[in-house]
């Protein structure tokens, strides 16, 4: 299967847009104190506007190059199965790489542990899954008369 790059952006962008809406809308009302923008912006001493747009560039251009370009002609299933497995992917990188060098822990043991660590898979499989079905859609075909 190959992936054209425009799609897997839009879809890494519908995503982005997806998961960070849950970060700020859906975690507080369970209790959970999400913002990777200020994490990020605070880790590199940018600020959180500029975490923010870090997020976004990193899941709407460079994730999802690495699955138009590497893994969606490698990965098995359909579209929706290969984004979400790449999904779980970045979440494991997140959660054992990135989450600790800012100070969070492995699997988020210092900001919320288990149920931080499950609402940042959630959110994870949500881009996946989008990204996956946006990137890997049927062309649409114009019939000629």
């Amino acid at each position: 299967m190959s992936v054209n790059f425009g799609r897997a952006a839009l879809g890494g962008f519908v995503g982005m847009l997806a998961m960070t809406a849950m970060m700020y809308m859906v975690a507080p009302m369970m209790g959970l104190h999400m913002d990777i923008a200020a994490m990020l912006g605070k880790a590199l001493g940018v600020g959180w506007a500029a975490g923010l747009v870090m997020h976004f560039v990193n899941g709407t251009l460079i994730f999802p190059a690495v699955y138009a370009f590497v893994l969606a002609s490698s990965l098995p299933g359909g579209p929706v199965v290969k984004g979400t497995m790449w999904g779980v992917i970045l979440w494991l990188i997140a959660q054992l790489v990135v989450m600790p060098m800012m100070g969070a822990g492995v699997f988020s043991s210092e900001m919320g542990g288990m149920m931080a660590a499950g609402g940042s898979l959630v959110g994870h499989l949500l881009y996946g899954a989008l990204l996956g079905a946006i990137a890997g859609a049927p062309d649409l075909r114009v019939a000629h008369a």
